[in-house]
């Protein structure tokens, strides 16, 4: 009696672009969390740390080479995308933030079954003739998404305001929750010398116009002013670095990038993200999953990635310092009360926002468009809003990526799988 062979499973192609911050800690736990499944999976990024990571997980690393942000570069950012979604022959792909989803869209154009997961829209991120313009991309890029993933209703609500008609799945992101779990409190990550009796507010985050790290320190001359022994400590690095330090008391530290954020969240007496926009952050689920209170500026994600008796003492609104020195102060003259609230945080994260949940239903959404109805329209999906051709981008685009017979028929099964 013969034994029949199992059909191979789908293979999924992951592009990711940004490589650092939370883009790149969800692509690394979903990663992760797949190829735990059984499920095979090539990830298109530039090379670096997250490149360097994947393989450590045992995942195929295919090198695409991009800037983080749009530019002269894009036309040959999509040919050397589309070559190399040819090489792969993926059965779905799924790409991951703004720069990734338009050359992803621009590279396949419906060819192949893609998912694209904004992380926040990049029309929040720019205003003007930027934002204008990122805004008609995304109405006009959304045919060439089978489904839009969106890690909060309050972003997809954002996408369906600003007109950008998809076929929308709400997936909240998720935390490894064995990691970030209350431990003791060891005495570093604080500087030699440093008072460990004096309450300590940490800020997680890429130090850049998002993250509002500005609006923190503003605020934080207002702290001293009640708490004059209270120290803040900024765990991260990116391009505001210097400006931010201009403009900083000497009680605030710069702790730079940290391979581990877990011993800043347990040796924080609060966690701060003051974002001017977000989908769904997950620096505050870290901290919740630590046992730590927060306090959140109420922008897309954060009312939903809190237990909602903690929304009135934990979120404030975006860009005032007024309102955030008053909650950070609150909370750092009541201990009990923080200690109650990190705890109601802490089992809410382990009930929702456990990534293993998240990645599931990501699968669950990849099963759906791989059936042979999942790529059909959404009967709660609007058509695309009429968009004129962007301008100088389209007459230099590449053919899309193939999608022939021979590459449908024998789904994932690309050529050799070579590491970069």
């Amino acid at each position: 009696m013969h034994q029949s062979v199992p059909a191979p499973r789908p293979r999924v192609l992951h592009l990711a672009q940004p490589v650092d911050g939370g883009v790149a800690r969800v692509v690394l736990d979903l990663v992760r969390a797949q190829l735990a499944a059984g499920l095979p999976v090539t990830v298109g990024c530039p090379g670096g740390a997250l490149a360097a990571d994947l393989r450590e997980l045992g995942a195929e690393v295919r090198d695409w080479p991009a800037r983080r942000s749009p530019g002269p570069g894009l036309p040959g950012e999509v040919r050397r995308l589309a070559r190399l979604v040819d090489q792969v022959r993926p059965a779905l792909v799924h790409a991951h933030s703004a720069k990734a989803g338009l050359a992803a869209r621009l590279a396949v154009r419906g060819r192949v079954p893609t998912v694209y997961q904004p992380h926040a829209w990049s029309f929040a991120a720019a205003g003007g003739a930027t934002g204008a313009l990122a805004l008609r991309w995304e109405r006009w890029g959304a045919r060439w998404a089978d489904r839009v993933v969106c890690v909060s209703a309050a972003e997809r609500a954002t996408g369906l305001r600003a007109g950008v008609r998809a076929a929308y799945t709400v997936v909240p992101n998720g935390i490894d929750t064995t990691r970030f779990a209350p431990g003791p409190v060891a005495p570093a990550p604080r500087r030699a010398g440093q008072e460990t009796d004096r309450p300590l507010v940490v800020c997680v985050g890429r130090l850049c116009r998002q993250k509002g790290q500005d609006v923190l320190l503003r605020a934080w001359h207002t702290v001293l002013g009640a708490l004059p022994r209270a120290r803040l400590a900024l765990v991260g690095d990116g391009p505001d670095r210097e400006a931010l330090r201009q403009q900083a008391h000497p009680s605030v530290e710069f702790a730079g990038a940290v391979a581990d954020v877990v011993p800043w969240y347990r040796a924080a007496d609060l966690v701060v993200l003051p974002s001017r926009w977000e989908g769904m952050a997950l620096a505050p689920l870290e901290a919740l999953g630590c046992g730590r209170p927060v306090v959140l500026t109420d922008v897309d994600g954060a009312r939903e990635s809190l237990p909602p008796e903690l929304a009135a003492r934990c979120l404030v609104p975006p860009e005032d310092p007024v309102a955030l020195a008053r909650a950070i102060t609150g909370l750092l003259t009541d201990p009990p009360l923080r200690a109650a609230l990190g705890d109601q945080g802490r089992r809410h994260v382990a009930a929702r926002h456990d990534v293993r949940h998240t990645a599931a239903r990501i699968t669950a959404v990849y099963d759906e468009l791989l059936t042979p109805a999942g790529r059909k329209d959404d009967p709660h999906r609007a058509a695309p809003a009429p968009t004129p051709r962007l301008p100088d981008l389209a007459p230099r685009l590449p053919a899309p990526a193939r999608n022939d017979e021979r590459h449908r028929s024998v789904p994932g099964q690309g050529g050799e799988a070579g590491r970069s």
